[in-house]
């Protein structure tokens, strides 16, 4: 990097600071001069995504778009300097009204509405004379990319979650939605520039105008897929009478480009804004159960709560609701209100993730109690059955076990109540999360909804199916 800033400026830099890191293996760094300018240099291992990036930002600075412009490539494109488009995002602007109280101000929706109108000029000049082969792996949107992401979501989403697939129903229906998206793309997708990751986080502000950045994972395809990505992001989460407002502007831009009318457009559109978001929750679903990073799992909320307004696709739709309803995914109540979460569990099937990003909590292991799944007349039943509990609390050590638990938890609770702690995890496992496990975090929670009203009490039988809320 060092090499190639003095061979285009012709004199060593005063500073290079490596910036954060972004979604891929390229790394950033902010190249100051000795006249105080400055210009970014990114470095990749990927030369492919490297070229790839150059050729479409040549590209569409060449169409007079805002992206930033090339300003040297090293001879093997390991390299390349860039235009500094400075530290603030589109993302940046809407976080910062919503701190202040002031979401969608007049300053940010004139924002939007800008670049809502911006969007078919990047997807048709870009692909005005552009030369496909140029990019990144795939080259058009087509039968096998939609496969992947439908895959995608299928094996790093729903697969993760535990609930029970019927797999020749899902089958059916990812065929059935491949077959809309397909004919529905086939009347735009040879003339139009798919973005595919058109987000406020790839939206800088630069100068008062935006500029569009990480693109380089684009090909020929629909312009409905972007149109999605942009107005159905899981963490901007538009309003809906903003984001209607927002279509209706680019419908009356896209004229120029592709006639249609508004009724077709919205049709169309709503397939590819439920095949987005399955997307989106197959890439926070590895995030965030696969990769346990628990800032992905509010994001899950939200694209849950998006996609189940939509009537396509029956049999996924009945899965996601089966998701929405876990504990996990459930909205967070009010700031403040104290959850304790009581989960019984089978150790054979691991202890359960914590999805509040505090980390901690109790885990009880319930094996020692005399077992009464042991004997026939109990194995059918679970700790909610009283002849299991008659069992355990006659003819076990489950009595003294309890209370003890007791004791160790009330106080934890009360110290979370008064120091305004929002979450607190409390897990029974056993052997089979049958019966000693069950009984454990039932009685806890109904002792903890009694003796705390204050708090609000969630128990999930993990293994037996079944929740209930106590206040």
């Amino acid at each position: 990097m060092n090499e190639l800033y003095k061979k285009t400026f012709g004199c060593e830099p005063k500073e290079i600071k490596r910036l954060a890191g972004a979604g891929s293996n390229r790394q950033y760094f902010r190249i100051t001069g000795n006249d105080g300018s400055t210009v970014i240099g990114v470095k990749g291992n990927d030369t492919r995504e490297n070229h790839t990036f150059i050729s479409l930002a040549r590209q569409m600075h060449g169409k007079g778009l805002h992206v930033p412009m090339i300003i040297a490539v090293a001879d093997d494109e390991s390299c390349y300097l860039q235009q500094d488009l400075g530290n603030t995002s589109l993302y940046d602007l809407i976080e910062r009204g919503r701190k202040n109280h002031d979401e969608w101000n007049a300053e940010l929706t004139a924002m939007l509405r800008t670049i809502i109108g911006d969007l078919p000029r990047l997807q048709f000049l870009t692909a005005d004379g552009y030369d496909f082969s140029n990019c990144y792996r795939e080259h058009e949107f087509c039968d096998m990319t939609i496969r992947w992401d439908l895959n995608y979501f299928k094996y790093c989403f729903l697969k993760l979650t535990g609930i029970t697939i019927d797999e020749l129903k899902l089958e059916a229906e990812f065929n059935e939605l491949e077959q809309t998206l397909l004919s529905a793309a086939d009347m735009c997708r040879t003339c139009c520039f798919m973005y595919r990751d058109f987000q406020s986080r790839n939206i800088m502000i630069h100068d008062g105008k935006p500029y569009y950045i990480d693109f380089q994972g684009g090909y020929r395809g629909p312009f409905y897929y972007d149109v999605a990505s942009f107005l159905w992001q899981a963490r901007a989460a538009y309003p809906d009478a903003l984001r209607n407002s927002l279509i209706d502007i680019y419908i009356d831009a896209l004229q120029p480009f592709h006639k249609i009318d508004a009724e077709t457009f919205r049709r169309n559109l709503s397939y590819f804004v439920f095949f987005r978001m399955l997307q989106v929750l197959g890439a926070y679903g590895l995030r965030g159960l696969h990769e346990h990073k628990t800032m992905f799992i509010t994001p899950i909320v939200q694209a849950l709560t998006e996609v189940l307004k939509f009537d396509h696709c029956p049999y996924i739709r009945s899965l996601l609701t089966q998701v929405a309803a876990m504990p996990q995914f459930l909205p967070h109540p009010a700031k403040g209100r104290l959850v304790v979460r009581v989960t019984s569990f089978s150790y054979k099937k691991g202890i359960p993730d914590d999805y509040s990003g505090n980390g901690g909590g109790f885990v009880f292991d319930c094996r020692a109690p005399h077992n009464p799944g042991r004997y026939d007349e109990y194995k059918q039943l679970t700790g909610m059955d009283q002849p299991v509990i008659d069992f355990l609390e006659t003819q076990s050590a489950m009595p003294e076990f309890i209370k003890h638990v007791y004791g160790l938890v009330d106080p934890a609770v009360e110290t979370y109540l008064r120091r305004e702690f929002t979450s607190l995890m409390v897990n029974f496992g056993c052997t089979g999360g049958q019966h000693r496990s069950v009984y454990c975090a039932q009685h806890l929670a109904e002792h903890l909804a009694e003796k705390y009203p204050d708090a609000r009490v969630e128990l999930w039988h993990r293994e037996q199916g079944v929740r209930q809320t106590f206040n």
